[in-house]
C-alpha cells in the first residue's frame, strides 16, 4: 500500500501555506495544531494511510477504520493554509518500518501539497532540552531552509542559537525533502524534557502565539493556558522525584520530532 492521500475534492490553491502537528516528543507538534484546529474554522479536505504507521485499526461505536492522519483547510486574512494532523507518523523504532518508509512517506506528502499549490512548509515539534525544562520557560528553536526565512521569523521570537543539530521523524524529512524541492519552510520546536510522554502544554503555547504573530490567527489561549499551568504543577513534582539528570542534550547533537 505505502502512503495513500485522498483528497475529498479538486482544490487547488495559490501560495498556500502548511504547517505539520503530528506525534514526536513531549507531543509539542501535535498539541499545537491540534489547539489550532479546534480554534480556527477548518474545512477537512483529505486523508493519509500508510504501511508504515502501527498495524492497527480504530475502532469507534463498533465500526473499524485504518489510522489515518488528515489535511485540514483553514483561511485566514485571503491566505490559504492548509494543516496536516493525526496520532501518528512512521515509527523510528529499529524493528518497526525500514528508512525507506519515512522518506517514501514525505515525499509522498510533499508531491501532493505541491499539486494542492503550497509554497511553504513549516513542521511543528518538540526539542528535548532535558532538565533545563524543569526549571525555565520554554523557548521556541528554528531551523530553516535558508537564511533569508531564519531572518524573517527571527523578529517573532524564535531563537536560532543551535550551531549543529539533527531532526528526525517527520518534522524533519519533510522539511529537507521541500527544500530539495524548492520550497521554502522552517521546523519550529518548542523546547520541552524527553519524560513529558504526555504532552507540553507549556511548549506548544510558545509555538502557537509566535505562528499567531507571525499569520495573524486570532486564537483565545485561555484552555491552553490552563493545561500550561498544570504542567507546570506537574514539573515541580516530578523534579522532585527525578534523581538521575539526563545528559544536556544543548552541549551535543540535539534530536528531535
Amino acid at each position: 500500500m505505502a502512503t495513500k492521500i485522498k483528497f475529498s475534492a479538486k482544490k487547488k490553491f495559490r501560495d498556500a501555506i502548511l504547517l505539520t502537528g503530528l506525534p514526536g516528543i513531549g507531543l509539542v507538534g501535535k498539541i499545537s495544531l491540534d489547539y489550532l484546529l479546534r480554534q480556527l474554522k477548518s474545512e477537512k479536505i483529505g486523508e493519509v494511510t500508510s504501511d508504515s504507521f502501527p498495524p492497527s485499526v480504530h475502532s469507534k461505536e463498533g465500526i473499524v477504520n485504518l489510522i489515518k492522519d488528515e489535511f485540514f483547510h483553514v483561511k485566514i486574512k485571503n491566505r490559504d493554509f492548509v494543516f496536516l494532523a493525526g496520532p501518528v507518523q512512521p515509527s523510528l523504532d529499529l524493528h518497526g518500518p525500514s528508512m525507506s518508509e519515512h522518506y517514501e512517506f514525505a515525499e509522498k506528502i510533499i508531491e501532493r501539497v505541491k499539486e494542492l499549490g503550497v509554497s511553504e512548509i513549516y513542521t511543528l515539534a518538540g526539542i528535548n532540552v532535558g532538565e533545563r525544562r524543569m526549571m525555565t520557560e520554554p523557548r521556541v528553536i528554528i531551523a530553516a531552509t535558508s537564511k533569508k526565512t531564519l531572518k524573517a521569523w527571527e523578529k517573532f521570537g524564535v531563537i536560532s542559537d543551535r550551531p549543529e543539530g539533527l531532526i528526525s521523524g517527520a518534522a524533519g524529512l519533510i522539511l529537507g525533502i521541500a527544500k530539495e524541492e524548492g520550497l521554502e519552510g522552517a521546523c519550529l520546536m518548542g523546547e520541552t524534557n524527553a519524560r513529558l510522554v504526555y504532552g507540553d502544554h507549556g511548549a506548544a503555547k510558545k509555538i502557537i502565539e509566535i505562528l499567531s504573530k507571525k499569520f495573524g490567527f486570532q486564537v483565545k489561549m485561555n484552555e491552553i493556558e490552563k493545561e500550561a499551568k498544570e504542567i507546570e504543577k506537574a514539573f515541580t513534582q516530578l523534579s522532585k522525584q527525578l534523581e538521575v539528570p539526563e545528559d544536556k542534550p544543548e552541549n551535543g547533537l540535539s534530536y528531535v520530532r
